[in-house]
């Protein structure tokens, strides 16, 4: 792990956040408001990030000095599932073309957002930085896990043939405001937080989840991350992909049980058994970032009760309740 010897300054550069309107990239765009520096955003009706000679022309004319890659295709379980090659080639074009183009302009300084899905299925725990590559991945959303991993290496890649200041981020689960809540496409959170108010909305009390509710898993707000990637950006010059994540985790059920209480559910925390439990233990390993000076600052359940008044404000972003 190497820190700057000198914080890399992002007052009075240019700093474009690829990926702007989601869930990272808004959040990004948030914290990045507080330095002083010119934020550039580009909406995917103007630039499809997927083609190489876009992307280049776009960066040419507008010159940014830092990037941060949180531009992806994402989703849950079933969407990897029913579009495997389309998770692969898509995230795989957005770190191409954007990692070309910021080499080729001369870009001082890189972020590219990976995964923690990116590590094996049977990774150690908690996951350490050196795990990626040392087994095989989960296979409901290996395609994406891959990309991950290729953006990774490219970034790791270009630092040792083209000698730019290219860094690699690896966050656990996040949730926070823009949250995906769609059922067919959502992560577990989000899709526990959508499942409650649609159980209170037709007036029943109680909850069910999928399997056992026994896998324990991490969640970081949305908002923390975000500042961890700027701090990231600001302290850390490496090849190694660093691990965001607050180092804490919790058994979906009682992150069920938080979600019930906070929603008002009074009821009992069901369970389908006939759906899969997933890896029993996922979190991740965040002594590199704890050294490097930074520490989250949102738990668990003020987040989720964060996220409960942004969707009484933005109901639009839950679509038509079941």
């Amino acid at each position: 792990m190497a820190e700057h010897p000198t914080p890399f300054e992002l007052a009075g550069r240019r700093v474009w956040v690829a990926g702007h309107n989601g869930m990272v990239g808004a959040a990004l765009m948030r914290r990045l408001a507080r330095e002083d520096c010119t934020l550039l955003s580009v909406d995917r009706s103007a630039l499809d990030l997927r083609d190489p000679e876009a992307v280049i022309r776009w960066m040419r004319r507008e010159r940014p000095d830092a990037v941060f890659v949180a531009a992806a295709r994402v989703g849950g379980i079933l969407a990897n599932a029913r579009a495997p090659a389309g998770f692969l080639h898509d995230n795989l074009m957005i770190a191409a073309s954007i990692m070309h183009a910021a080499v080729e302009i001369g870009v001082a300084k890189l972020l590219f957002l990976g995964s923690s899905c990116a590590y094996p299925r049977d990774a150690a725990q908690p996951i350490r930085e050196e795990a990626i590559l040392s087994g095989a991945l989960e296979k409901t959303n290996e395609g994406y896990a891959i990309a991950k991993i290729a953006g990774v290496k490219l970034a790791e890649g270009y630092r040792v043939e083209r000698g730019v200041d290219f860094i690699s981020a690896m966050p656990t689960n996040l949730y926070g405001s823009g949250d995906n809540f769609d059922l067919a496409s959502s992560h577990v959170l989000p899709a526990l937080v959508r499942k409650a108010l649609d159980a209170r909305a037709a007036g029943r009390s109680d909850l069910m989840i999928w399997g056992s509710g026994t896998p324990r898993r991490e969640f970081l707000h949305v908002d923390d991350c975000a500042d961890a990637l700027v701090h990231l950006m600001q302290h850390y010059s490496g090849p190694l992909a660093i691990n965001v994540g607050c180092g804490e985790d919790i058994a979906i059920a009682d992150l069920a049980r938080l979600v019930m209480r906070q929603v008002g559910l009074g009821g009992a925390l069901l369970h389908d058994l006939d759906k899969p439990d997933g890896t029993p233990l996922k979190r991740l390993d965040t002594a590199r970032l704890t050294a490097l000076g930074w520490r989250p600052s949102i738990p668990l359940e003020e987040g989720v009760r964060g996220l409960l008044d942004w969707l009484a404000a933005h109901p639009e972003a839950m679509g038509e309740q079941a």
